[in-house]
């Protein structure tokens, strides 16, 4: 099914993201993780991508058994260090396994090296998926701007290139203040961004996650999430509690406040995304 259609229902819907092995040898856990999440009946299942597109074949090894699951699946595809021809061949792949829906998506950038010139830009690479087939394209946006985009008005420039070149619906990079979605939301419809959005909310669970995903995303913690990573660090069931009674209240706010389409970060944690969903038991509809 196409994720465009699962979106413009307007029942309130939660979707899940996780990731594949490094390895091979780790597609066994990395299956059954995905199964049990698929489980719980989200509304679509995003896969993400190897590093630099190292390992596609777990991509979609993982996306068919969210299939299999019967959930529908969400393959992300990057482009920054592959040629067109690779990308071909992966979209190619993904055709042929049945696959509807893609999240086109720069890539994070080399290290060290010069990354591939035949995309610089996920722009591009909408533009290039468009002639490879009839696929439904997500993208991804910034509440917050990306940290390369030199400002907040130049962040809804590219954004809005993105969206012209072709995309159905957008995700977000994780946040942790909801008041800075809807000034993002605000600033995109502005700007006549008018498809729909899906609001990435990342359960920390971990007193070092907190660092790292300031580090990763340039999400700005809240002084009352700081306040609860700081009192917790030291208590892991703690910490794991907290993480998950604000992710949340996050998301009973953004739905109170009209956002229908939440999307998790799982990082691979059925237990965790099972809690968040009784949590909500009776405020999103799942299957």
């Amino acid at each position: 099914m196409r994720i465009s259609s699962i979106l413009s229902t307007g029942d309130v819907r939660l979707s899940c993201e996780v990731f594949p092995p490094k390895k091979f040898d780790g597609i066994a856990q990395a299956t059954a993780v995905t199964r049990e999440i698929a489980a719980l009946k989200p509304a679509f299942m995003s896969v993400t991508y190897g590093a630099a597109g190292s390992t596609p074949g777990h991509t979609l090894a993982l996306a068919k058994a969210v299939a299999d699951a019967g959930v529908t699946p969400l393959c992300h595809l990057t482009c920054v260090q592959s040629t067109r021809e690779h990308v071909q061949h992966v979209l190619a792949d993904m055709k042929a396994a049945g696959m509807e829906n893609v999240l086109a998506l720069r890539g994070d950038l080399p290290k060290e090296g010069e990354p591939c010139r035949d995309f610089t830009y996920a722009a591009e690479l909408i533009d290039f998926i468009h002639t490879q087939g009839d696929f439904c394209v997500g993208a991804a946006c910034y509440p917050e701007g990306h940290p390369e985009s030199g400002g907040r008005m130049k962040d809804i420039e590219y954004l809005k290139r993105k969206v012209d070149a072709g995309v159905d619906f957008l995700t977000t990079q994780m946040f942790f203040d909801n008041g800075i979605l809807y000034n993002f939301l605000y600033r995109a419809l502005r700007a006549g961004i008018n498809i729909p959005v899906c609001a990435g909310i990342m359960p920390i669970c971990n007193a070092k996650q907190v660092e790292s995903a300031v580090r990763l995303s340039g999400s700005i913690m809240p002084p009352r999430f700081a306040a609860i990573a700081d009192r917790f660090a030291h208590d892991p069931d703690a910490m794991t509690q907290a993480g998950i009674a604000y992710a949340t209240e996050q998301i009973i706010d953004l739905v109170a406040n009209g956002i229908t389409n939440i999307h998790l970060y799982t990082m691979n944690k059925p237990w965790i995304t099972r809690k968040i969903v009784e949590n909500l038991s009776s405020i999103i509809k799942m299957g």
